[in-house]
């Protein structure tokens, strides 16, 4: 990770680390970057979740946007992915969504798309924080009519033309199911259940009265019981939970039993396989995804390929060998028939046309993997040992022991923490129990090695 960019955009608490004057910067030289390549004035869209502080940053970005010269195209509170799709939509230079996804209220995020609506490379990423901290590059100060200006589409023109987007994508009625959404009271709460509803479900919501603080909050996609209870008080059919953002969903079956990222994705990829639709008959996941999609992968007559954990770096595996499926287990899934990142009220309407298609119960769906348990375990380390750990003997020793003692019904992953001093032990199989202590121990050896 960079020095202001993380795995997705720059974050931080609002107004204490990330600041106006750090978003008026970004703004400025994301505009200066981002727009070399434009033949006329450059246009930047510019959208947010609910949080109380995206007014504030968004205000301090616009007037780097246009002190740079560029048109700051504002559409309001919208999900991160539909900026993906409306950069191209309208033909402009780039894109940019104020949020901290799944985070806390009081955090905040920027995050930069370019002109074909793809989260942005690390070297251009690393060019705006050389410029913005060394000062590599003089970026201008235009003036007179070279100087930006907002154009306001926060009427509500951007949300409908995303939402016949994502309609567009469905070619049957949803008429007859009905389908509780938890909105997280984040950026979906007027689009899910709008183009829901214009489908022809019959929408329930939770969690769509945001007030700037309650985003996230013991709501969608990171708390998924409030969802599960209301899905089965209610007898619907399904239950979609988002996040603040609506870059990723969870489902709920009409049992309150959660169906997570990589069901989702064997949903998907083996329905894609059956019409002809999934190109190379590959999945992309990640290695933090369940054992359980491995194996129906290979029932299936499924290929399934694994990246780093990170949406970017299951999208970079996608371009790269030309799949159009991929995603993780903690609901981000990435379509690229239909958009350039993880979108999930795109996902979640392909889910549920596939139960209306097949006149299955998501339960049934669902039911074409078997999950295995997994144990997570942080070890604490020397932030200078973390990346060490398999040059050490003993714990190369231990997790090759592990391995073959599952006898291919299990597995051992550790990786290192991308941002505190921490090995995380992550073991997986069929006994609860038996995972639980080897890992510990696992563990315990590694703190006792590298700490």
């Amino acid at each position: 990770m960079g020095r202001l960019f993380g795995t997705d955009g720059v974050r931080g608490v609002a107004n204490t680390e990330l600041t106006c004057e750090l978003a008026y910067q970004l703004g400025k030289v994301g505009a200066y970057v981002l727009s070399e390549e434009a033949k006329q004035t450059p246009r930047i869209v510019i959208g947010k979740d609910t949080r109380l502080s995206g007014d504030m940053l968004e205000n301090a970005l616009v007037a780097g946007i246009c002190s740079g010269g560029a048109l700051a195209v504002c559409v309001g509170v919208i999900s991160t992915p539909a900026i993906a799709f409306l950069v191209r939509e309208y033909g402009a230079d780039a894109g940019v969504v104020i949020s901290a996804s799944h985070n806390p209220a009081n955090f905040n995020g920027i995050k930069f798309f370019d002109r074909n609506g793809y989260k942005l490379p690390d070297c251009i990423e690393e060019r705006i924080e050389a410029i913005i901290l060394d000062q590599t590059e003089t970026v201008p100060n235009p003036s007179g009519d070279k100087v930006g200006h907002i154009i306001n589409m926060s009427n509500g023109k951007a949300k409908d033309d995303y939402v016949s987007f994502l309609s567009s994508t469905v070619n049957t009625s949803f008429d007859g199911l009905k389908i509780a959404l938890d909105c997280a009271n984040g950026a979906a709460y007027e689009t899910a259940p709008q183009v829901f509803r214009k489908l022809g479900a019959e929408v329930l919501t939770i969690n769509n009265c945001p007030d700037g603080l309650n985003i996230n909050q013991n709501c969608g996609s990171t708390h998924m019981e409030p969802l599960k209870e209301f899905v089965v008080e209610n007898r619907c059919d399904i239950g979609l939970a988002f996040d603040g953002d609506a870059d990723r969903v969870l489902a709920v079956d009409a049992n309150g039993i959660t169906i997570d990222g990589d069901k989702i994705l064997g949903i998907l990829g083996t329905e894609l396989k059956k019409e002809n639709q999934l190109v190379n008959n590959t999945i992309v996941a990640t290695v933090m995804s369940n054992l359980g999609l491995d194996i129906m992968a290979r029932e299936q007559g499924l290929n399934l390929e694994k990246t780093k954990v990170g949406d970017r770096y299951v999208l970079e595996q996608m371009l790269k060998n030309g799949h159009i499926l991929g995603g993780e287990q903690s609901g981000h899934v990435i379509m690229l028939r239909y958009n350039t990142t993880g979108d999930g009220q795109l996902t979640a309407l392909q889910l549920v046309q596939i139960m209306k298609k097949t006149g299955k119960s998501l339960s049934e769906l669902g039911s074409i993997m078997q999950a295995y348990p997994q144990v997570l375990v942080n070890a604490k380390v020397k932030n200078e040992n973390k990346y060490t750990y398999m040059e050490n003997n003993k714990i190369a020793e231990r997790c090759k022991e592990l391995e073959e003692a599952f006898h291919g019904e299990g597995r051992v992953l550790i990786r290192p923490s991308g941002t505190e001093p921490l090995i995380r032990v992550m073991i997986e199989g069929k006994e609860q129990n038996y995972i639980s202590k080897r890992a510990i121990e696992l563990a315990q050896l590694i703190e006792m090695m590298l700490g």
